[in-house]
């Protein structure tokens, strides 16, 4: 996860009641850039990040003693703005209010972490009295259904499944339509995740979104993916439309700057974070928490 110290290097810059001038603060900035960049945070955003700073800091008058703090605050705001848009989105209301089934749709690269982020997802769903079913819709992959089956398996529920090299957009349909039969609340589709975002992917998942047109689509990237994730999001959010991103491994050593970046270039809101491999490590995404771990 980045790490800022900025508050604590610019505090010995001045003595007494300053003024800060740009050139005060000009080093600190380039340095602090340089680290957001070392941590995988996208250019412009790293840019962004050190403009707001700057626009905060120049022309400030303070006493030596509450710099830091001011600087603090300061870097606080800009990473929670930088972090934050528009389009928030909220599931588990979601789920509460919509009419049923709830259809969500996952995509995302193979390993990534994307079938036991749909075992996550059925976790918090099911501790809220939700019914789920999931639809192993990954039939180009092997082995893809049989993980889908062992989670189905441990978790308590029912999987819908045809033959390896199937119609992907069939199994979303037949997960659809046993839900609308059973009384289900959610209906989990996993998809198939080739690493690169070729012709027949995209054509495929085009095809699932506009014959089953679900309530949610949702991108699984690692947080340890760096800027490629920024690429990822973008293409398939231009194509079909993403809803928000649910960041894994977060848990592993990373320089995290995905989490400042994602969704400041895309405008895609981040939903959840993996943060290791059990069913309840799933972490509802809140600005300030990361704002604060990354100044802590």
């Amino acid at each position: 996860m980045v790490k800022l110290g900025i508050a604590k290097q610019i505090k010995s810059v001045f003595t007494g009641t300053v003024e800060i001038a740009e050139k005060d603060v000009e080093e600190l900035l380039e340095s602090l850039e340089l680290d957001l960049l070392e941590s995988d945070v996208a250019l412009e955003v790293a840019e962004s990040i050190k403009d707001e700073l700057k626009n905060g800091l120049v022309g400030q008058t303070l006493k030596k003693d509450e710099v830091g703090q001011f600087v603090k605050k300061v870097i606080r705001d800009t990473i929670i703005k930088t972090i934050s848009v528009e389009k928030k989105i909220d599931i588990l209301n979601s789920i509460k209010q919509s009419e049923k089934p709830v259809k969500i749709m996952i995509i995302g690269t193979n390993g990534a972490g994307k079938t036991t982020s749909i075992g996550k997802l059925a976790k918090l769903f099911m501790s809220q009295n939700h019914k789920v079913v999931f639809a192993a819709a990954d039939t180009f992959r092997a082995a893809a259904i049989e993980q889908m089956e062992v989670h189905a398996k441990k978790l308590g529920v029912h999987l819908i499944k045809r033959e390896y090299g199937a119609d992907p957009t069939a199994v979303a349909y037949d997960a659809v339509s046993y839900s609308k039969a059973h009384g289900i609340d959610v209906v989990l589709i996993d998809t198939a995740g080739r690493q690169d975002t070729n012709v027949n992917l995209i054509n495929e998942l085009k095809k699932m979104n506009r014959i089953i047109n679900p309530n949610f689509r949702i991108y699984i990237g690692e947080s340890i993916a760096g800027n490629a994730i920024i690429e990822q999001v973008s293409t398939f959010n231009q194509e079909i439309g993403i809803d928000g991103v649910i960041l894994t491994k977060l848990d592993c050593d990373a320089k995290g700057g995905s989490v400042l970046s994602i969704s400041k270039t895309t405008g895609v809101p981040i939903i959840y974070l993996g943060t290791g491999q059990q069913y309840e490590d799933l972490e509802k995404f809140e600005a300030e928490k990361i704002a604060d771990l990354i100044l802590s």
